[in-house]
C-alpha cells in the first residue's frame, strides 16, 4: 500500500483515492489518534469502492476515538477464534479443572469450526443464529446447545468488558427448548421403574443396583451420586447431603448453589446402602484397604467398581445401564432418565413444584421449563377431578341450556 500513489480527497483531508493493479479506483482513510496510554497511533483502512463509504467508516472511527474506544479500533480485524484463544489462555488459571476441560473441548469442537473465521466485531445475532444455533439443532441436545451458548456469551461479554467490542449483539438469539421430545420420553412409569430395578437386582452386581436405586429414589444427578462419600449419609436422621459432583474430569462443586442440599431419603435406600456397605468392606479388604471405623469422617467415595474397587468411571456406566434397560425389555432411557422419572412420579402425585425443585437442586422455573408437559397433563386432570368429585355425590349442577 505504501508504494501506491495516493491522491487526497478535496472533501476530507484523511481520505485518499488510489488505483489498484487492475487500474480500479478505490478509496481509503488514514486517521491519527492517541490510544489510552497517550501513544500516537494511526488507523488506516483501504479497499472502499466509493468515497462516501470511506467517509462513513472514517467518521465511525473518529467517533470511537472521541469516546475513548481505542481498543475497539485496534482490534477490528480480530477473529472469533483469536479472541477465544486469548480469552481461554488468560482465564484458564481461574477455572476449575473440569471447567477448563469442558470449555477447551467446546471451543475446539464447536465454537471455532462454526464461528472462528468471523471478525469478532462483525458477528451479529443473525449470523450467530443461522451459522451456529440452527446448524447444531439436528446434531446436539438442546441442553448442550444452551451450554455452548452460555459459554460463548461469557466470552463475548468479556470482550465487551475489554472494550474490544461495543456491546453483545447475541441478545435475543432463539435457543432450542429444553422441553423437547427426548426429554418428554426419557422417563419410566412407576411400574417400568420397578421392573428395571428388580431386573438389575437379580442380574447385576450389588454396586450397580445400589447406585441406580439411589438415583431413582432421590432424583440426584449421576455426577452427584458418584460424588457421594460415606460421611454424606446420615443413617440416624435418614438424610443424604449432596455437596460435590464427580465425573471424568475429576471432582468439583455442584452444578449450581441450589444443588448443594440435604434431602430426606426412604428406608429402602438406607437399608440398601447398609447392605452395600458390607459388600464394600469385603471388596476393599480383598484389595488390602478398609473403611474408617467412624463413617461420619470417611471421605472415600461410596460407589466402587466391583472389578477394581476404584470409584466408578462416569461414562462407562452409561453402556452398562443401557444393557440393563434393553435386557429388561423396557423403552430406551438413560441414567439421567431416572432423575426425570423421580420428578415425574412426584408431580403425578401432586407434590408442590417448589418442594420438587428443592429436592432436585433446581429452581421452580427450571422445573416448569423441563417438565412443562407433565404439569400441563396434571392441569388437565385437575379440571376434571373437581367435576368428577361432585358427580360422586350426585350433584346436578352444570351448564344450563
Amino acid at each position: 500500500m505504501d508504494k501506491v500513489k495516493l491522491y487526497k480527497s478535496t472533501k476530507e483531508p484523511e481520505i485518499y483515492h488510489y488505483f489498484n493493479a487492475n487500474k480500479e479506483k478505490l478509496w481509503m482513510f488514514r486517521h491519527k489518534y492517541y490510544d489510552a496510554t497517550g501513544k500516537r497511533k494511526e488507523k488506516k483502512i483501504s479497499g472502499f469502492k466509493t468515497e462516501k463509504t470511506a467517509l462513513k467508516a472514517l467518521l465511525e472511527v473518529k467517533a470511537a476515538t472521541l469516546r475513548g474506544e481505542t481498543k475497539h479500533i485496534e482490534n477490528d480485524n480480530l477473529t472469533v477464534a483469536q479472541w477465544l484463544d486469548l480469552w481461554f489462555d488468560v482465564n484458564k488459571g481461574k477455572w476449575k479443572p473440569a471447567t477448563v476441560t469442558q470449555r477447551e473441548g467446546f471451543i475446539k469442537l464447536y465454537l471455532k469450526p462454526l464461528l472462528g473465521s468471523y471478525k469478532l466485531q462483525k458477528l451479529d445475532r443473525v449470523i450467530y443464529q443461522t451459522t451456529f444455533i440452527n446448524a447444531l439443532e439436528d446434531k446436539l441436545k438442546p441442553s448442550t446447545i444452551r451450554a455452548l451458548h452460555s459459554i460463548f456469551r461469557i466470552a463475548i461479554n468479556a470482550a465487551v468488558a475489554e472494550e474490544i467490542i461495543i456491546r453483545n449483539k447475541l441478545h435475543g438469539a432463539a435457543l432450542p427448548s429444553l422441553r423437547d421430545k427426548e426429554t418428554e420420553k426419557n422417563y419410566l412409569t412407576p411400574g417400568q421403574l420397578s421392573i428395571l430395578l428388580n431386573h438389575i437386582k437379580q442380574h447385576g452386581d450389588i454396586a450397580y443396583y445400589s447406585l441406580f436405586l439411589t438415583i431413582a429414589y432421590t432424583g440426584i444427578r449421576k455426577g452427584e451420586a458418584l460424588g457421594l462419600q460415606w460421611r454424606n449419609i446420615d443413617f440416624a436422621s435418614q438424610t443424604i447431603t449432596i455437596e460435590r459432583t464427580r465425573g471424568n474430569n475429576g471432582v468439583g462443586s455442584t452444578k449450581t448453589k441450589n444443588s448443594e442440599r440435604t434431602i430426606k431419603v426412604d428406608n429402602i435406600v438406607l437399608q440398601q446402602l447398609q447392605s452395600y456397605q458390607t459388600a464394600v468392606k469385603a471388596l476393599l479388604l480383598s484389595h488390602g484397604r478398609r473403611l474408617q471405623s467412624d463413617l461420619t469422617k470417611d471421605d472415600s467415595f461410596i460407589f466402587l467398581s466391583p472389578h477394581t474397587a476404584e470409584p466408578f468411571v462416569s461414562t462407562g456406566l452409561n453402556a452398562i445401564f443401557n444393557r440393563f434397560v434393553e435386557s429388561a425389555g423396557l423403552p430406551a432411557t438413560t441414567i439421567h432418565g431416572l432423575r426425570h422419572t423421580h420428578a415425574t412420579i412426584l408431580m403425578n402425585n401432586s407434590i408442590p413444584v417448589k418442594a420438587i425443585a428443592e429436592r432436585l437442586g433446581n429452581t421452580p422455573e427450571m422445573i416448569h421449563t423441563v417438565y412443562g408437559h407433565v404439569l400441563q397433563e396434571m392441569e388437565a386432570q385437575t379440571v376434571s377431578v373437581f367435576s368428577e368429585s361432585l358427580k360422586a355425590f350426585g350433584a346436578k349442577s352444570g351448564a344450563s341450556s
